[in-house]
């Protein structure tokens, strides 16, 4: 997506503002009602470390959603693209070196029951209980007050402060996300909540799901990340090639093609020689007039012999 401008740019930040507000509200609503002890929360527990509990726990139960964008990030990638933290390469050994990879699904069931265990106690603080013979909070009017004893200013503050942001920042930044002790930390305890077996029935819901559906692993499909390397389709590469071929044969536009053809194609055509040369034959079947072929070595083009451009019905073609 390219920068904004004009009306689309203006909107956007209308709707930036617009969740700030609700935001803002929604904390300021909640840490009255906590005050004036309006809320949920035990009363045996200060009002000082409510509040610690509430963005302490609210910061692990992001943790653990960042955690799981990342870790199928990281799953993507090979060892070699992992970096070299100490942190994330313990931790990606423990993930996808171990109990032949059931440790990542391990992590996912440990994760949900962690997440759960910390709303019990963020939940308490986030939903209040004022009842019709108690004063509003903020002295509020009774139908916004009957609104917010719904909780809808605690799953807001959740959804922004402890999940959202968690998991755009880990699928920006996977391998920095891993480089915590924390992170390995967190793994840790939820490898150990998911070993107690509380929810092991999952597995076998799980493994039956998959044989009615029919379902393999990635790896049947697409091959692993260094085998996927090896072909030249790395993931999320960053790398921009500039193919002559596919850019216009310096000057001669080739139908259907352009400069904006899709980076994968552009890199199969630069790491498969029989797909650059079949591209090369395209010039002989409708593109502009040239008074000779032009040839394609990956890197650049150039005049070459004429190619025969014939191909059988039942003749395959590789590209």
């Amino acid at each position: 997506e390219g920068p904004k401008s004009g009306l689309s740019f203006l909107f956007f930040w209308i709707r930036v503002l617009f969740s700030f507000v609700l935001l803002g509200a929604s904390l300021t609503v909640t840490m009255a009602a906590l005050f004036e002890g309006k809320t949920t929360m035990w009363d045996a527990v200060p009002k000082v470390w409510s509040v610690v509990l509430f963005f302490g726990l609210m910061s692990v139960v992001g943790m653990l959603e960042g955690m799981q964008i990342a870790f199928f990030a990281m799953a993507k990638m090979s060892e070699e693209e992992r970096g070299n933290n100490s942190w994330a390469l313990r931790t990606c050994d423990i993930l996808y070196n171990r109990r032949n990879g059931m440790n990542l699904p391990g992590f996912m069931i440990g994760r949900q029951l962690c997440v759960v265990s910390c709303f019990f106690i963020v939940a308490r603080v986030a939903t209040q209980n004022v009842t019709a013979e108690q004063e509003n909070v903020l002295g509020i009017p009774d139908e916004v007050q009957s609104f917010l004893n719904l909780g809808f200013q605690g799953a807001l503050i959740t959804t922004i402060l402890g999940s959202i942001t968690w998991q755009l920042v880990a699928d920006q930044f996977p391998i920095a996300f891993l480089s915590t002790p924390i992170t390995y930390i967190l793994l840790r305890i939820c490898l150990f909540l998911e070993g107690t077996g509380i929810c092991n029935g999952a597995w076998v819901l799980a493994a039956i799901h998959a044989r009615i559906a029919g379902f393999q692993r990635d790896e049947v499909y697409i091959g692993t990340a260094e085998e996927r390397r090896a072909r030249g389709r790395k993931d999320d590469s960053q790398r921009e090639i500039a193919i002559a071929a596919l850019s216009g044969f310096a000057g001669i536009n080739l139908p259907g093609f352009s400069s904006n053809a899709p980076k994968s194609l552009r890199e199969l055509a630069d790491t498969d020689p029989e797909v650059a040369q079949y591209i090369n034959t395209l010039e002989n079947k409708g593109a502009a007039p040239s008074s000779q072929p032009v040839a394609y070595d990956g890197n650049s083009a150039s005049v070459a012999d004429p190619m025969p451009t014939n191909y059988n019905d039942d003749e395959e073609v590789d590209c």
